[in-house]
Order: structure tokens, then C-alpha cells, then sequence
């Protein structure tokens, strides 16, 4: 959003009742920004856990309490009581809008076909490609009478259909499945909130199905954007052309897997995802096009503010870029900044400040609360409130402008550009490493040495390549975008090939999170040292996540083992079989890169044992005849059958069986000092939230 403000020229004397950008003396921790960091921790606990009644009607109390104690409470007291009000607000807030999503998510179908082929008709909205690099079709389901709208995601080939085409394919279908381990990515969490009622694979490629009447608007949208990637790859084909389609339509399905990843190990993966630059560009180009068109009107500009119709095109140009992109969440809260941006100059009030995001943030949170948990969220707007925080201290310490001396101006600009990137990668730094537990070492300099040129020509060429596409005029500026992305791809991977640029880190729990958030948004908003506290809290979680407890064994719900080896160094596991994939999220989750080595096992004819580092022998049981001697001899019992209730509770092993895998997921299990097993599921023993209460169990497979 810095870009629009930017483009935005800074009007006459008396034209805007308060400054384009904020410099430092509003009230930071003003009702707004407090209600919408008190909404975002209230959805947040509300996604976490269903919350007792009891909470909603604490949380009521609290807020009737704290609005008393404002109005009549002490002067030293007010300021806390606000706090506390406006935190219950959001608590309540979060939790009736989040309980009201919920219940209309519900009425989406669970789809189970386990091992038979079904037909399934719609109409195709995307392909996609997967992290593997195969193509993924989304298949829109049309709303009937009692039943809302829903999509399914399939692995498959399209043939010769494009997205908005009437499709039918015959496909494998399963519910969307929770975290591969706990505190994992939950796609079966995502996939609720965004109406995917199943995954799958086709059996064969996709044909052409039944007419479609429904969804014309969203139908017309999905056929626009591809018809502009395609022309775009004609224009531009090769590795530039896919990535000018991905950062101009949202389109990845051309991207080269092996680009993307040199994109995120040289640190500049924020690239692919369509957010506050893209849009603050396209946005700020229409409105400088338009208002250099007013002024040149002679009387009317004099008589008029030219930046009116300028922000009014600029807000329709910024909806309809809106529409074609996608609407991500990162494209979803860049729309919500340059609506509020541009209705600033509507209102001849600052463009830019803490106030703009935290419309922005209640804005985005009220329409769709579950992206609170998603790391776009949470990475785009902690970029853009360090970049406010930072600009606001830049503009009050900067010297005065000096229009004589160019190398001066150059100095400041491009000192500027390279403080944006510094500002922003070390803001979403943290984010990014909980999510993705991997950090990119030379992401500094990757975007130091690369965003000149995608900012200074690659984002500027194709913003005017999309002005100038519907007249046939886009050639030249999207050859030029091409030119700027093969030097951007070129030293995205000489930066990632440089020794040690992609290094992984081990996870940390959830609550590890909201603590440095807690500290972040302290430091941000803050003015002068208030803003030390922030950081000590920020500190205080990263201590926390590099000397927090690590798992002794990880269990996946295929029931595969993985311990660490015997000089601990490292992970090995007991089947490289199956459960490949839970094992390779468990590995990165713990930032190791290397392929595990097996586990050395003792085995019989009833199965096998092993012994953690700490001393703890493990069963890995393969039939009943062995359950009585395991439960005599070992401390933890894994298997992939079912054994009585009443049996489980005479063992005196812990045991996990193939009822309690299914149920629950896999498992991560610690030993604690006092040489008991701590094991925490995927899944509680009785899940209450409707994403995960649909699941279905595993066939029986005792014997």
C-alpha cells in the first residue's frame, strides 16, 4: 500500500485536512485499532476450541464492566478499561461471526466414495498444479435447493476444457483430511471454510458434461483470467511468460516447480502471491492517469479537486483487478487498504496510517474470520504494519527534500526501496518460518538485488500491459516485463544456489505464535520505547521456540514410527513404505532435510520392538497373540489393528491402535522427566468442531 501512497501527489495547502501519510502523532492504540486486534483474538480463540456458553456470557460481562469503568471509572483506570472492553467486543464479535459461518459451511455434503469411481458433473473454476507438479482440477458443484454451493479438488487432466467449461469426470473421492501431525496445516480446517467438500483423483481425463446454467457471473470471471494467462504465455512464452501470467491473473498453473522454488529459497516467493504491491500499483496508475486527465481541463480542475474522479476510477479499476486476480486473501486485504486508501482522499484525510489497517483488518476478519489462522493474514498485514511504523519514523526524522540535488534524490530513493525490503522481510520473517519451518538465508540480498527491478520495470510494464490489453497494445510493454522477469528469474537462482540458502527450523506450538504477535503488534504501534516491551515479548517466544521440549516419536495415522537414531542425531523410521507423506511434513517441521534411515527394530513372528534415545522400548504389533507379552514388556504400544476397549485398559503400556489413529490422527509423544509418555493427537479423543467431526473411520482390521 506504500506504492499507492506514493503515487498519490501531495495536494495543495488546506486541499486535505490532515497529512497524506500519518508522521507519528495520532493515537496508536485508538478504539479502531484496539477493536480490530481484540476481533482478531477473538476469532482466533473461537477457531482454536469451540468456546463454552460460559465464555460468550464472561466475555458480555466483561464488556458491560469495562465500558462503565470508561465512562465513570477513574482517569488512570479508562485507558485499561477500554483495553479490556474492547477486547471482550472482539472475543464476542469473533465467536457470533464465526459460530454464523459456521453454521452456514454446514450444510456442505461430506463425500466419501472410499474406493469406488463416481461420476461428478459442475463446471471446472481452476487448474491448479500441485506441489508434486501434477495438474489439479477444481470443479465448481452449482447450489440446489437445500444445498449451498461447493467445490471439489481432483487430481486429473483437463483435456481440452478450460476453466468456466461445463465439465464431467469420473473420480475417487474423500473428505478433506486434517493435519498430517499435530499442529500442522489443517487442509480439512481450510477446506470447510472454503466449501471443498472432497479431494480426489480421476480415473480418466475430464470430459465435457452437462450444460451449465448457475454461477454465470463467477463462470465468466474464471474464463476471463484464463483467456488472459493464455494470451499472456502467447506473448511471453517460456519460463517469464508463466510468471508474468501468475503475477498479473493469479494463474500458477504454468509455473516451472523448479522456479518456484528458487523463487522462496532466494526469498522472494511474497512475488507469487498477488497482495499490496500489485494492487497498489494498478490502483495508483489508474488514479495518477486520471488525475493528470482532470487537471489538464483547464477551469474544471480549478474549480474542482481533480483527485476525486481520480480515486472513483481508481476504486472501480482496483474491483475489477480484484475480480481477475482471484481474491486471495493477501488480494482481499490490498482491496480493503486501497478502498479505505482511496475513500481517504474521498474525505480529505490521511491516506495512510495505522487507522486505514485496522479498518482493513475488521474489514477482512468480519467477512471471512477463519483467515485469522492463515499465514497470507498474517504475513501481509504484519508487512504493511511495519512499513507504517517505519515510514511514519522515517518521515519524522528525514531531512528536508533537496529538488537541486539529483544524487541525492537517487540515494533516498533507492536507500528507500532497499529499507521497504529490509522492513517487510524481517516483519514476516517469523510468520513465515512458523508455517513453512524453513527460513531463507540470503533473502535480504535476493531482495535487495531483485526488487529494483521488479518494481522499477517488471510491476510497472505489466500494469500498463493490462491498461492496454483490451486494445490490442500490450505487446511492447509485456515484451519489456518479460525482459525484466528473465533477469528476475536469473538471480533468483543464483541466489538460491548459493551454500546454506534454504535453512529449515523446527515448529512451535500455536500459542508460541500468538505470543510474538502479541509482541509484534506492541512494537508496531507503540510510540518510542513502548516499543521495547513488544520486542522483549518477541524475544521471550523465540526462546521459547528454540528451547522448547522436541518429540521423542512421531506416530503417523498409517501407524509408521519414527524415532531418533541411536546417537540422536537424527530421525529413522520403521516402514519407508507408507505413510511417506506424514513423514516428510514431520521432517521439515523439524528442519531436517536429510532422507531418514530405518529404525533398528527387533522382530517376530507378532511384530517388532525398538528403544527410544531416553530408554523407552516400543512395540510396533502385528498381531493380538503378542498383546499380553508387549503389554509386560514395553512402554508404548503401536498398532494398526483394533483391540478391545477392555484389553487396552488391563495393558499396562501406553497403547495407540488402529481405532485411536483413525479417530485421531497420528501422534507426537515425549518423554517427560518423570519417565511418563506424553502423547498429543492430531485430534481430540471427541472433536466438536464441524471440520473434523465429519470424518470418517478406517475399515476394521483386527484379527
Amino acid at each position: 500500500m506504500l506504492h499507492l501512497a506514493a503515487s498519490l501527489p501531495r495536494p495543495a495547502a488546506g486541499r486535505f485536512k490532515k497529512p497524506v501519510l500519518s508522521t507519528g502523532t495520532e493515537n496508536y492504540f485508538s478504539p479502531a485499532i484496539l477493536f480490530a486486534l481484540g476481533l482478531a483474538a477473538g476469532a482466533s480463540m473461537a477457531l482454536a476450541t469451540p468456546l463454552s456458553a460460559g465464555v460468550p456470557v464472561l466475555a458480555g460481562v466483561i464488556l458491560v464492566v469495562g465500558l462503565a469503568a470508561v465512562w465513570r471509572g477513574p482517569d488512570r483506570f479508562r485507558r485499561l478499561a477500554l483495553l479490556a472492553a474492547v477486547f471482550a467486543a472482539g472475543l464476542l464479535a469473533g465467536q457470533m461471526r464465526t459460530e454464523a459461518r459456521i453454521a452456514g459451511a454446514a450444510a456442505i455434503p461430506a463425500i466419501d466414495t472410499r474406493n469406488d469411481v463416481v461420476p461428478l458433473t459442475g463446471w471446472l473454476g481452476a487448474i491448479e498444479r500441485s506441489g508434486s507438479g501434477r495438474q489439479r482440477l477444481m470443479i465448481r458443484v452449482p447450489a440446489e435447493a437445500e444445498t449451498p454451493g461447493y467445490s471439489v479438488r481432483v487430481l486429473g487432466d483437463p483435456g481440452e476444457l478450460r476453466p468456466g467449461d461445463a465439465v464431467s469426470v469420473e473420480a475417487v473421492l474423500s473428505p478433506p483430511r486434517p493435519a498430517a501431525m499435530p499442529g500442522g496445516y489443517d487442509f480439512a480446517f481450510h477446506a470447510f471454510f472454503a466449501r471443498i467438500a472432497a479431494t480426489g483423483y480421476a480415473v480418466a481425463p475430464a470430459q465435457p458434461g452437462p450444460q451449465v446454467e448457475a454461477d454465470r457471473a463467477r463462470r465468466w470471471i474464471a474464463q476471463l483470467r484464463w483467456r488472459m494467462a493464455e494470451h499472456i504465455a502467447r506473448r511471453l512464452p517460456g519460463r517469464s511468460g508463466a510468471l508474468a501470467a501468475a503475477l498479473l491473473t493469479g494463474d500458477r498453473s504454468r509455473l516451472d516447480p523448479a522456479d518456484v522454488d528458487s523463487l522462496r529459497n532466494a526469498g522472494l516467493g511474497h512475488m507469487l502471491a498477488i497482495s499490496g504491491m500489485h494492487m497498489g500499483l494498478f490502483a495508483g496508475g489508474v488514479f495518477f492517469a486520471v488525475r493528470m486527465m482532470a487537471a489538464g481541463l483547464g477551469g474544471w480542475s480549478r474549480r474542482h479537486d481533480p483527485a476525486i474522479p481520480a480515486a472513483l476510477a481508481a476504486l472501480i479499476a482496483a474491483g475489477l483487478y480484484l475480480a481477475v486476480s482471484g481474491g486471495a486473501i493477501p488480494t482481499q486485504r490490498a482491496f480493503i487498504m486501497t478502498v479505505s486508501a482511496l475513500g481517504a482522499v474521498l474525505a480529505r484525510r490521511r491516506v495512510l496510517s495505522f487507522h486505514t489497517l485496522a479498518i482493513a483488518m475488521t474489514a477482512v476478519l468480519l467477512l471471512t474470520p477463519e483467515a485469522v489462522v492463515t499465514p497470507g493474514f498474517q504475513m501481509s498485514f504484519a508487512a504493511v504494519a511495519a512499513l507504517i511504523a517505519a515510514a511514519q519514523v522515517w518521515q519524522a526524522k528525514r531531512p528536508p527534500p533537496a529538488p537541486l540535488d539529483p544524487g541525492r534524490g537517487l540515494r533516498q530513493f533507492f536507500g528507500g526501496l532497499g529499507m521497504t525490503s529490509l522492513v517487510a522481510g524481517v516483519a514476516t520473517s517469523g510468520f513465515a518460518a512458523f508455517h513453512f519451518h524453513r527460513i531463507a538465508a540470503w533473502g535480504l540480498i535476493g531482495n535487495l538485488i531483485v526488487m529494483p527491478v521488479f518494481t522499477l520495470l517488471v510491476m510497472p510494464a505489466g500494469v500498463l500491459a493490462l491498461f492496454l490489453m483490451p486494445l490490442g497494445l500490450d505487446g511492447v510493454p509485456l515484451a519489456l516485463m518479460g525482459l525484466g522477469l528473465d533477469l528476475v528469474l536469473t538471480l533468483a537462482h543464483m541466489v538460491a544456489d548459493w551454500p546454506g540458502a534454504e535453512r529449515t527450523i523446527p515448529s512451535a506450538p500455536g500459542w508460541v505464535l500468538a505470543l510474538y504477535g502479541c509482541g509484534f503488534a506492541i512494537a508496531c504501534a507503540a510510540r518510542g520505547l513502548w516499543r521495547v516491551p513488544g520486542i522483549g515479548v518477541m524475544l521471550v517466544a523465540m526462546a521459547i521456540w528454540a528451547t522448547g521440549p522436541r518429540p521423542d516419536l512421531f506416530v503417523t495415522r498409517d501407524g509408521v514410527v519414527l524415532a531418533q537414531d541411536e546417537d540422536a542425531e537424527g530421525w529413522a523410521v520403521s516402514d519407508r513404505r507408507r505413510g511417506r507423506f506424514p513423514v516428510r511434513v514431520f521432517l521439515e517441521a523439524e528442519g531436517e532435510n536429510e532422507r531418514p534411515d530405518r529404525l533398528a527394530l527387533a522382530c517376530d513372528g507378532t511384530g517388532c520392538a525398538g528403544q527410544t534415545a531416553g530408554g523407552t522400548v516400543f512395540s510396533l504389533l502385528e498381531s493380538l497373540d503378542g498383546l499380553a507379552e508387549d503389554c509386560r514388556l514395553a512402554g508404548l504400544i503401536v498398532t494398526r489393528l483394533n483391540i478391545p476397549e477392555h484389553r487396552i485398559r488391563s495393558c499396562a503400556a501406553r497403547v495407540i491402535d488402529g481405532g485411536v489413529l483413525a479417530r485421531q490422527g497420528g501422534a507426537l509423544i515425549r518423554e517427560a522427566a518423570s519417565g511418563e509418555l506424553v502423547v498429543r493427537h492430531v485430534l481430540p479423543r471427541d472433536p466438536r468442531s464441524p471440520w473434523h467431526a465429519r470424518r470418517t473411520t478406517r475399515p476394521d482390521r483386527s484379527r
